[in-house]
């Protein structure tokens, strides 16, 4: 009877040393939840879609600057400039350029090695980016709309009043049947990102970022249609998004905004479609 006790006992006091073993290997991923997840890259807001071995989601844990301020005075809106060169000049306050974003997001998605920047998007054409408040710039000889946004150094737009500037532009004199009307009060969306090539780790998550004027997104109202490789996905936040899943090669990326019905809302840059290269590390 002491024997069969003394071996009750025994099994004990092993169960409880496994427990404390087991709970002392968990308490640091348990502790900070968030710390796990910062591994793995940006942390999801909201459903995952998945479809045809793609996942995107959206995120919205990177560093907010909300006082920042972005103007462009030079070339003056409406105004009308000569062919060539073209003086870009901004105003900019509480916001760093050149400046390396502090976040985890920096080490999961392709980054700019300079830092902090201006994203200048001339006519929805692939942006230019721009690590000054004074530069100058090639423009053809015409009408011209130019969207400029403060960027966080993986590219990620600041999306807040005050972080942006449209207008538009006249360069030359162009032809009467060549003008162009924009109207800068109507909802407008813009091509950001994703961009170019990618290249190793940068391939693993892909950010998607676009941006919107004079109009926002939401279950019951105007959406992003995004449509990557052919397959449909609707997009309801006006956040940053993670494409995963992309394959090697060629990848074909259109966005259309379009209102509950999924009817596309009118304007020049309303849809778009872009090509990205994935390449895996040399």
């Amino acid at each position: 009877m002491r024997k069969t006790y003394l071996l009750l006992a025994s099994a004990l006091m092993l169960g409880f040393t496994a427990c404390d073993t087991a709970r002392q290997t968990q308490d640091p991923e348990t502790e900070n939840p968030e710390a796990a997840v910062a591994e793995d890259g940006p942390t999801p807001v909201g459903d995952i879609m998945s479809k045809d071995g793609l996942r995107v989601f959206a995120f919205n844990d990177s560093p907010t600057y909300p006082e920042s301020q972005l103007r462009l005075n030079v070339p003056p809106a409406g105004g009308v400039v000569e062919p060539g060169p073209v003086q870009f000049d901004y105003d900019l306050s509480n916001y760093e350029l050149t400046r390396m974003t502090p976040h985890g997001n920096a080490e999961h998605l392709a980054n700019s090695h300079k830092g902090q920047h201006i994203h200048l998007i001339v006519d929805n054409e692939p942006y230019t980016a721009h690590y000054e408040t004074e530069f100058t710039q090639d423009l053809a000889e015409g009408d011209h709309v130019l969207l400029s946004f403060l960027s966080r150094s993986y590219h990620e737009s600041l999306k807040h009043q005050g972080a942006y500037d449209l207008r538009t532009i006249t360069v030359g004199t162009p032809d009467e049947s060549e003008r162009m009307e924009f109207d800068t009060n109507a909802p407008h969306l813009f091509y950001s990102r994703p961009k170019g090539e990618y290249v190793g780790d940068e391939t693993k998550q892909v950010m998607l970022d676009f941006y919107l004027v004079n109009t926002d997104l939401s279950p019951t109202g105007n959406k992003v249609r995004a449509t990557v490789n052919g397959t449909e996905f609707l997009l309801d936040r006006w956040m940053p998004h993670i494409l995963e899943g992309l394959p090697m090669g060629e990848n074909t990326i259109q966005l259309e905004l379009v209102d509950n019905e999924g009817n596309l809302i009118p304007g020049p840059y309303n849809s778009v479609t872009r090509t990205i290269t994935l390449k895996p590390a040399a």
